[in-house]
């Protein structure tokens, strides 16, 4: 498990990455998914997510990220995601 500031510090560290500004980010007790992301910036991450393995929660980190450039799940933002969190 990691803590929260830690998390919000990856989150940090991947938004740099992919050049991109997150409003807020949020952790908070989710039931239904890992995360979300607002049209207005904010991002909310899963509490449960800070159990997960890092290359899940990067995965989820960079899917949500790449949310603020890319509002839909087209085949772009799929392959952006899968070239981001490639394992190597």
């Amino acid at each position: 498990m990691i803590s929260k500031d830690e998390f919000k510090r990856e989150v940090i560290r991947w938004a740099v990455k992919l050049n991109v500004q997150p409003k807020e980010i949020q952790i908070r007790k989710m039931r239904k998914k890992w995360a979300s992301c607002s049209s207005r910036g904010r991002l909310t991450f899963s509490s449960d997510l800070l159990l997960q393995p890092k290359e899940f929660r990067d995965e989820v980190i960079v899917h949500e990220l790449l949310h603020l450039k890319y509002p839909t799940h087209n085949r772009l933002f799929k392959t952006l995601v899968k070239i981001y969190t490639k394992k190597d």
